[in-house]
């Protein structure tokens, strides 16, 4: 069959993100500052979806022709398969409507998690609505398209080894970057395992239940492999919501990555308790660049009241600290615009970002993610139910003490004053700037013990490795852009 994997870039949205439902970009603002932050953001290429990746594979691995097609008519294809986030999901259903009055011989299939928390919004279309893991349409493509017009139940994916390696090639691959985590391209995503154990209830991972479901170290690597062979991919981005729970697997990814024959960097998104400093270190050795983690609110009361586990402040501050020491950047979420935020919570957030000084902080304003316990809770205080605009960036709540404008504005402060300051710069040029800072390279290797795990065999780390190219037989890696 030929399938078509149709995908939008009209509307800015990076679809991997708040677990499938994606996040937006710093929107369009007056003023140069203002500027300046959002060409921080636009200046990269982010992947395509890796959902797309995995069906790319899969499906080609069952012997059908799949083309990727972004905002032209989906044309010439016996089954189309969309996977929309909350930020296009008003568009891609247009796109749908068209498609089906066009063609209604076709096989339209919808999959992903704003699919899932809106599944409502296609009752009335002649679609087969996907509810489970895209990935299961391996073993489950013929009843997916026998049940026209349904949703079909295909569950989670329990075995993520067994999977198909995902297949980079329809979507332009080696223009891919993500210059705030890495500073060597071509970037993958690329996952270790799924699932988070948390329960916050305003987070969207807890749609899809509590249970960590983990690859093998062995797989991990085969597949970081097989994506340099064939891509030429330099940096890898772990989409992972909890990455690093399991410590036996941590020391032996470290250890398989330490042995490539081609040096890569990657990051990971985590909670700080899973990242200690030992593990830190031997992390650094073999690559990793960025740490990604969700410091929230200095608020414990915030905290408790929407059951997000909290860590102590002075643990956070620590933490951002030794990533600086070894040279790791970290991304750092702060939230604002919980229903009852006044100025001076939010000027709290704000003066601890400030304080804690990590490379990168996000403010994101609190979204109501259809499918949450949190949105149900405060449904009454949503002031817009245009999901186009949920995207992190943009108020949509009634807020007991500030209005919509109000917190826009807040919003913006809360960037400009972070990042035009020189404290900033000062505390992080090492990491933004890593060639310029050679020596930090050097100390690292020579850091004291093996900061590892007592019986792990410990990786090699890149003065071991040197600068080896890739085999004879491999092809030779782009240039860093």
């Amino acid at each position: 069959m030929r399938v078509v994997l149709w995908d939008t870039w009209r509307i800015e949205s990076s679809k991997d993100f708040a677990g499938g439902l994606g996040v937006g970009l710093y929107p369009r603002r007056a003023g140069l500052r203002n500027r300046l932050i959002r060409w921080f953001f636009t200046r990269d290429r982010r992947p395509t979806a890796l959902v797309f990746a995995h069906l790319a594979g899969a499906l080609r691995r069952l012997g059908h022709e799949v083309r990727y097609v972004v905002d032209r008519p989906p044309d010439g294809a016996d089954v189309y398969v969309f996977c929309p986030s909350l930020q296009t999901h008003d568009h891609e259903r247009s796109v749908v409507e068209e498609l089906v009055r066009r063609r209604p011989e076709a096989t339209v299939l919808v999959v992903g998690a704003a699919a899932r928390a809106l599944a409502d919004h296609w009752e009335s279309l002649p679609v087969t609505l996907i509810d489970g893991e895209p990935e299961q349409l391996y073993h489950h493509l013929d009843r997916a398209i026998a049940q026209r017009g349904q949703c079909v139940e295909l569950g989670d994916v329990e075995d993520l080894d067994a999977l198909p390696l995902p297949d980079w090639s329809p979507f332009e691959p080696r223009r891919f970057r993500i210059g705030y985590d890495f500073t060597r391209f071509p970037t993958a995503l690329i996952q270790a395992s799924r699932g988070c154990s948390f329960r916050c209830n305003y987070c969207p991972y807890v749609m899809f239940g509590n249970k960590v479901r983990l690859r093998s170290p062995e797989a991990v690597v085969d597949e970081i492999q097989h994506d340099v062979f064939h891509w030429g991919f330099r940096s890898f981005k772990f989409r992972d919501p909890l990455w690093g729970r399991d410590r036996d697997q941590v020391y032996r990814l470290a250890d398989l990555i330490g042995r490539l024959p081609q040096p890569i960097e990657f990051s990971v998104e985590s909670r700080i308790e899973h990242l200690p400093p030992e593990v830190l270190r031997v992390l650094r050795r073999v690559g990793l660049t960025s740490v990604t983690v969700g410091l929230e609110t200095p608020s414990a009361e915030t905290l408790r009241r929407y059951r997000r586990a909290g860590v102590a402040d002075d643990r956070q501050v620590e933490f951002i600290a030794t990533c600086r020491r070894l040279g790791i950047r970290t991304v750092a979420g702060f939230m604002i615009g919980f229903p009852e935020d006044t100025d001076e919570s939010i000027r709290a957030v704000l003066d601890y970002a400030l304080r804690v000084n990590p490379t990168f902080a996000n403010f994101n304003i609190v979204t109501p993610y259809p499918g949450t316990p949190f949105f149900a809770e405060i449904r009454d205080r949503i002031d817009d139910f245009d999901y186009g605009k949920y995207n992190v960036y943009t108020p949509v709540l009634r807020y007991e003490h500030l209005s919509r404008e109000q917190m826009e504005k807040w919003h913006a402060t809360c960037f400009r004053r972070f990042y035009f300051r020189w404290a900033w710069l000062r505390d992080n040029a090492g990491s933004l700037w890593p060639r310029w800072f050679a020596d930090r390279e050097a100390a690292l290797s020579q850091a004291d013990g093996p900061g590892g795990h007592e019986g792990v065999p410990q990786p090699m780390g890149r003065a071991a490795l040197g600068r080896r190219g890739l085999r004879r037989d491999e092809p030779h890696l782009p240039r860093s852009q």
